[in-house]
């Protein structure tokens, strides 16, 4: 779990509602279906009119990846990558075949397909760099989808502040109740602007980080195969490998002169 997302998200809920009640307010005060529906449901029905379905669907199924993901994906990559190394150099890159139904990353698993049946490297880093592209545009509709619902919430949020007022205004003879109405309606307000600089544009932004890297992780499978491929000591793709974590974990310590002892000439 990711806990600066969630811990984030109840940070932002726990200070409105805790100045909200410093305020002398109640929580039940915040508490409105009809402004929820209106704004949640408006905003819904905006994001489906400019997406796909099946965009909008995937999208709510990637939400569970702001608060989950999988860690150390990068250095277990680099462990695979390196031991296909070792087996390719030792018995020839064809032995690689029957590990290719244990590799659980497709796309890992469709380079070192090619890279089995004998496909030149230069081919190889072509069909799979254009994957790489198609893989990264279809992922940035996902975040999309977040970034619309954070410019729509707010809007909507007003309409249904504007309707709310709307009612307050046709029960003039009853003045006792206008200001509990006019306060009532200006909650859906609260709503739109809360759900979208609380919720659905930080979601958009880790949904953006989430897909870069697994772009990288990719990139990273890909220069390991095409490094297969031609051929390049395994210990040097480890090396390679790890610049693209930023890391010179695996870069080997520079070498150190040993220390001259002198030796003072006696009288």
């Amino acid at each position: 779990m990711d806990t600066g997302s969630l811990g984030g998200i109840l940070l932002a809920l726990a200070g409105i509602l805790a100045g909200l009640l410093l305020e002398g307010g109640h929580i039940s005060q915040v508490l409105q279906p009809t402004a929820a529906m209106i704004v949640f449901g408006g905003t819904l029905g905006a994001v489906m009119l400019q997406f796909p379905f099946r965009i909008v669907r995937t999208a709510a199924v990637r939400l569970l990846r702001v608060f989950f993901y999988r860690d150390g994906g990068g250095d277990a990559l680099l462990r695979t990558i390196v031991s296909f190394a070792n087996k390719a150099r030792r018995k020839g890159i064809v032995s690689l075949d029957q590990d290719l139904p244990d590799v659980a990353d497709p796309f890992l698993r469709q380079a070192l397909t090619l890279a089995v049946d004998g496909t030149e490297s230069s081919e190889l880093r072509h069909i799979m760099e254009v994957q790489i592209d198609s893989l990264s545009e279809n992922e940035a509709r996902i975040p999309a989808v977040f970034e619309s619902a954070g410019g729509f919430s707010p809007t909507i949020g007003i309409i249904g502040a504007v309707i709310g007022l709307i009612q307050v205004m046709q029960h003039l003879d009853h003045m006792d109740e206008v200001g509990r109405g006019i306060a009532v309606a200006f909650v859906a307000t609260i709503y739109g602007v809360g759900a979208a600089n609380l919720f659905l544009l930080p979601a958009a932004g880790k949904l953006r980080q989430r897909a870069r890297e697994d772009q990288r992780l990719r990139e990273m499978a890909l220069e390991g195969v095409i490094s297969i491929v031609e051929g390049m000591n395994p210990r040097m793709i480890e090396i390679k490998l790890a610049g693209f974590q930023g890391s010179a974990a695996a870069t080997p310590p520079p070498k150190t002169e040993a220390p001259q002892v002198v030796q003072e000439k006696r009288a």
